[in-house]
């Protein structure tokens, strides 16, 4: 089985190819069709996934893929209200190019994205056939990029993920263990609503999803609800840090920092229809950070 995996320096990125070199993953082995796969893990440094060219001389320089996932993008969410054009081109133009040569080649491709394509304005849990409203540029360049792949390739799955974290890179979780060390206090809103999700269980959902041959829209969070102030508590008091937790509302937040991007106020994604794809339940968001926290060095 040939794989190329774009973003592969990234939080998902790293842990695709974790559990494909090792053939484990947080729910157990691997199906057996992923034994001695061959891997191609780029970076955005080895293949710009946004330039059309430069793809297209990709899959001409190389032999077909089996499967293709998309795990990069232009994440930075404050960012992308400032160079929307430029995000589009990554995260709308990029898995449209990488769709199209699937396409061509044969295979399959999936693209990862994001609960920031719903508005948040309905305290449900969102299904993956719910009316799309993206509130900010993130969302919207995101929401361009499941339309394109899905409209290129037939054979195209879209995971659409929430509250990501990982242990290479930047993240939210990093983030409050070094702000509660280094201020000892961490300031954090409560009323955003979402699923923390460990980038090591939304690699084992994709990896087992990527073996069926049922395309079209998934979600891949971990379970249950929590808000950011609810997720930041667990992981400092989880690493013992001393500290004091400030609540704040979005409206107290958006005055500390006027040019920050719009969130949705309620992003919690239902998994039925991955679970039932993948034949097991996605674990619990205190069970995934619990785990994250104990076993790397942060």
């Amino acid at each position: 089985m040939r794989i190329l995996i774009t973003g592969a320096s990234g939080q998902l990125g790293t842990e695709l190819v974790k559990a494909l070199q090792t053939g484990q993953t947080v729910s157990g082995a691997l199906p057996k069709i992923y034994a001695n796969t061959k891997i191609d893990a780029v970076t955005h440094q080895l293949l710009n996934i946004a330039d059309c060219q430069a793809v297209d001389k990709w899959f001409a320089n190389h032999p077909p893929y089996d499967l293709v996932i998309n795990a990069a993008a232009q994440t930075n969410v404050d960012g992308c209200e400032k160079v929307e054009a430029q995000a589009y081109r990554v995260n709308a133009h990029g898995p449209e190019n990488l769709s199209m040569a699937v396409n061509r080649t044969g295979g399959k491709f999936i693209h990862v994205s994001t609960d920031y394509v719903f508005a948040g304005t309905e305290a449900t849990p969102r299904r993956e056939n719910d009316p799309v409203c993206p509130v900010s540029a993130y969302g919207r360049t995101k929401l361009a990029g499941e339309k394109l792949a899905l409209d290129a390739c037939l054979k195209t799955f879209v995971v659409r993920t929430a509250w990501l974290y990982g242990a290479k890179g930047k993240n939210f979780v990093k983030t409050m263990l070094r702000l509660a060390r280094q201020n000892g206090v961490i300031k954090v809103v409560n009323d955003q609503l979402g699923s923390p999700t460990n980038a090591a269980d939304l690699a084992d959902a994709v990896l087992r999803l990527a073996v069926t041959d049922q395309y079209g829209i998934y979600h891949a969070v971990n379970a249950g609800v929590c808000s950011w102030y609810d997720f930041a508590c667990r992981i400092v008091e989880q690493k013992g840090i001393p500290c004091e937790k400030v609540s704040l509302t979005s409206f107290e937040y958006k005055a500390m920092f006027p040019a920050s991007a719009d969130r949705p106020a309620y992003s919690v994604l239902t998994t039925q229809k991955l679970e039932t794809m993948i034949g097991r339940p996605m674990r619990t968001w205190q069970a995934a950070i619990d785990d994250f926290l104990a076993t790397n060095d942060l």
